[in-house]
């Protein structure tokens, strides 16, 4: 059903429950405006042409949490922190376009810092679900202002991995892992994915013949 429909029957039905309690004269009138007060804010500000469309389950579910991972390589704050934050409020409403949005201002103003455009990356995968030529261009150009720090390679190994990249994922994180001083502090994030993605060995007992 359009938006317009929908509306028209919102209004009808309104009406018709004023009527039948007895709603008359004035107040009607006052009511009847009310309703096209609103009518009228939706039109403006609404998009009443858009059929109505049920949104599955893993439409509804936000992209997955970032903040933590993103912190845990760069620390609590930054001078750029309020971006970041800003998107992943909007990403975690499902509002993934406003986020690379946000994200995109972000690299704008602050070319130059590569933790914008590991955030810029993140947020065009959660908009289109997989690594995306755009996506993987905002975190290449990370990894060149940062070639070595590990977050922007991690990050894109992330991408990967959720794109269906598994294996590209591993030989990524595996990188830096052997360059990685054994007491970094975001070491165990790493080894952490890498054995989420890791195939499971095959503990089934065999059967003797």
């Amino acid at each position: 059903m359009s938006g317009w429909v929908m509306l028209a029957l919102l209004i009808v039905l309104a009406l018709a429950a004023m009527w039948a309690l007895r709603v008359r004269g004035a107040l009607l009138q006052l009511g009847a405006a009310a309703l096209l007060v609103g009518a009228a804010g939706y039109a403006v500000q609404g998009r009443p042409t858009l059929e109505g469309v049920s949104r599955t389950v893993a439409q509804q579910k936000p992209p997955i949490p970032l903040t933590t991972l993103r912190r845990a390589f760069f620390g609590q704050f930054g001078r750029t922190e309020h971006w970041l934050i800003m998107s992943e409020s909007f990403a975690a409403r499902g509002q993934t376009a406003e986020a690379a949005t946000v994200m995109q201002s972000a690299v704008r103003e602050h070319p130059g810092d590569p933790l914008l455009w590991i955030g810029f990356g993140n947020a065009l995968v959660d908009q289109a679900g997989v690594l995306t030529p755009a996506s993987q261009l905002a975190f290449q150009r990370a990894i060149d202002l940062a070639p070595n720090h590990p977050a922007p390679r991690f990050f894109l190994g992330l991408a990967m991995a959720r794109s269906g990249q598994p294996a590209q994922a591993a030989a990524l994180w595996r990188t830096i892992l052997a360059e990685a001083p054994a007491d970094a502090s975001w070491r165990p994030y790493v080894e952490d994915a890498l054995m989420a993605i890791s195939p499971r060995p095959n503990t089934a007992p065999s059967v003797a013949r």
